[in-house]
């Protein structure tokens, strides 16, 4: 484990419960996560941060998906199709990730927030509430187009990067397969622990991973992943949407702050 102080170490604690509950609701847990790991542990490698990001989300990730198959309409087939292709973009974008500097990762994380952000303010509505039921069929061509785009693309995203993940895939699944939020949100989940399990294998492969603080974090997340999926079933998402946004904006500019003060 890198050396933390105790105040670092709760507050990474926090960020990861949080993290797993945004990402079950809405997607984006990465957004928070992985700027904290960044802000907490400013000294470590970009490969070892990103490392330990998927090794503390997938835990997560994966409980909230187990609580959304339980209880919310999902076709896992074609989810475990895309999170398949997923699991390949994801080792890809992993193992080009390996080079890559915290110079370089900090502005790209504030522009990926600034983007999410603006989508946020432009579509109030996104994420507020499911809008029943599939719009039409799950035709071949729909689902060949999620297998490439979504999975192949968002996955190499996911390795390469990582933070906003869970909010494109939502978007992304339900544009291309039509599906209301919350069924998106669910077949999501089945498709990001994919993604998280394609890029953790090479990071652990490189040894790129603090073990012993994402198992510490990795508890909080699960926590988070699983109230969150539950909170998503049982209310909608549309609660988070302001949370999100004042989190979003408090990290743009701490990181703001970091790279250029």
């Amino acid at each position: 484990m890198p050396e933390t102080s105790l105040t670092a170490l709760v507050l990474l604690c926090l960020a990861a419960l949080l993290a797993g509950w945004i990402d079950a609701v809405v997607g984006g847990g990465g957004l928070l996560l992985l700027p904290a790991l960044l802000l907490g542990l400013p000294h470590a490698p970009a490969a070892q941060i990103l490392g330990t990001n998927k090794a503390v989300a997938i835990v997560g990730t994966t409980g909230a998906a187990v609580t959304y198959v339980r209880k919310a309409p999902v076709r896992v087939g074609t989810a475990v199709r895309i999170g398949l292709a997923a699991l390949t973009g994801s080792m890809a974008g992993a193992f080009f990730a390996a080079g890559i500097s915290s110079d370089v990762l900090r502005p790209v994380i504030m522009v990926v927030l600034l983007g999410v952000a603006a989508f946020v303010m432009l579509r109030p509505s996104f994420g507020a509430r499911a809008e029943g039921e599939e719009r039409g069929p799950l035709t071949r061509a729909r689902i060949v187009t999620a297998i490439v785009v979504v999975g192949g693309g968002i996955g190499f995203y996911d390795g390469l990067f990582g933070p906003g993940t869970g909010t494109f895939l939502v978007l992304a699944l339900t544009a291309v397969l039509h599906l209301d939020l919350v069924t998106a949100s669910a077949t999501a989940k089945i498709v990001n622990v994919c993604t998280n399990a394609g890029a953790l294998a090479m990071f652990a492969y490189q040894g790129t991973v603090y073990w012993q603080l994402a198992a510490v974090m990795a508890v909080f997340n699960l926590v988070g992943g699983t109230v969150g999926a539950r909170m998503a079933l049982s209310r909608g998402a549309g609660f988070v949407r302001g949370v999100l946004l004042v989190v979003v904006f408090s990290l743009v500019a701490k990181l703001a702050f970091d790279q250029w003060a």
